[in-house]
């Protein structure tokens, strides 16, 4: 099925193609992964009161699958804090979230993880060892030489005080952590790498090869939430101190649960971000290359945010947010050249404003971007997918 958008106001017309997908009715929170080759998308299916954890791979144009990899009815299953799925030569990543306690906020991070020469799963394993009841989640991951590393929030150092996502103090701070996974499943190198930031802001990480950057957003003494940077070693240990992408200075009580994506081509790593500091939503992107250039604001004003991001090039790049058309949301997409800025955008789709339709996600395989959405229609949840090619935005 085919879809023409025109878009007259920026001189173009494109062509977004809707791609079927093996994915059940009541499925929700899909999240993608490309090895530069294949298409892996996770996504969860709820049946009464179980919840079972899926993949499939799109490969050569054929979706293979779906497998189911785990179920269980004691998950925590959120629109904003929901699985990964990684891959790195032939080894799968996937993680989700389990109850620790009857407390709302009391969940921990379990992963599993498949051996391609076993054909088989390790499933279930316990990521944050602290034995406290507290929040454990906005989990992300990235291929490294020996595994996966995987960054998350912990709050372990929260317990006795901390039973919202809008905790303003109480008890101590959300921390940021981060793992190694290594292809047989082990947890190496486990680290804090920030003792306080926002609450329930999702983490992005990307690795180039050499260099590893978590993205996520801080939280300062005077609650000024802006987005950070921490940057890795290949060995692991700290290269230098954690960074300000841009200082936006968004000083809020609570946690707008709008976090960043990063990602890396060679040398250079981009970020995208959204803020509110000016009084309305607003999307940004920065390259961070050998020479940092402003950020360049991508939406059309008072954008919802909940932002995806793909390089494309050492110096071009695509962003995914949502904003308001009118009486709708609606999913955009524009690209951005370092020299440029915001050098075209097209419209995806038109998507439900409320909380359960969730974080789209896009991945660039080649010349073709994905995207994956889920769609809420009378009340029932359903995973859409599409695609179309990256040289009609630049």
């Amino acid at each position: 099925m085919q879809t023409n958008i025109e878009n007259p106001e920026i001189g173009f017309s494109t062509s977004v193609v809707l791609l079927n997908n093996p994915t059940q009715e009541q499925s929700h929170l899909p999240r993608l992964f490309g090895n530069g080759k294949d298409l892996y998308m996770s996504w969860v299916t709820r049946k009464e009161k179980t919840d079972y954890l899926n993949y499939a791979v799109y490969k050569g144009g054929n979706w293979i699958g779906p497998e189911t990899i785990t179920q269980g009815d004691d998950w925590f299953t959120n629109w904003a804090d929901f699985p990964v799925i990684s891959e790195h030569n032939g080894t799968i990543l996937t993680t989700y979230l389990q109850k620790s306690d009857t407390a709302t906020y009391a969940y921990d991070i379990r992963y599993n993880i498949y051996n391609p020469r076993t054909k088989t799963w390790q499933k279930n394993v316990l990521l944050n060892t602290d034995g406290t009841h507290t929040e454990h989640g906005f989990v992300s991951a990235v291929p490294v030489a020996s595994g996966f590393e995987i960054a998350w929030l912990d709050g372990r150092n929260t317990a006795g005080g901390y039973n919202a996502h809008d905790n303003h103090g109480a008890g101590g701070s959300m921390t940021l952590r981060s793992a190694i996974i290594g292809d047989s499943g082990e947890i190496l190198n486990q680290t804090e790498l920030d003792n306080r930031v926002c609450d329930c802001c999702q983490t992005s990480i990307a690795n180039n090869g050499s260099v590893t950057m978590i993205a996520y957003r801080d939280r300062s003494d005077t609650e000024v939430r802006d987005i950070s940077i921490v940057r890795k070693e290949i060995t692991g240990h700290l290269d230098k101190s954690i960074e300000t992408v841009h200082a936006d200075n968004w000083k809020i009580a609570g946690c707008p649960v709008n976090g960043p994506a990063i990602d890396a081509f060679e040398n250079t790593f981009g970020v995208a971000w959204f803020t509110a500091a000016n009084g309305e939503g607003e999307v940004y992107v920065s390259l961070l290359g050998n020479q940092d250039i402003d950020p360049v604001r991508v939406d059309n004003g008072n954008a919802t945010g909940r932002v995806d991001f793909d390089m494309l090039s050492a110096h071009t790049a695509l962003v995914l947010w949502m904003e308001p058309k009118g009486e709708n949301e609606v999913i955009m997409i524009a690209s951005v050249d370092s020299k440029q800025g915001k050098t075209g955008e097209i419209l995806i789709s038109e998507i439900s404003p409320d909380r359960a339709s969730g974080f789209p996600q896009l991945e660039v395989i080649g010349n073709f971007a994905y995207i994956a959405w889920t769609e809420i229609v009378n009340g029932k949840n359903s995973i859409k997918t599409a695609f179309f090619s990256t040289t009609d935005l630049h």
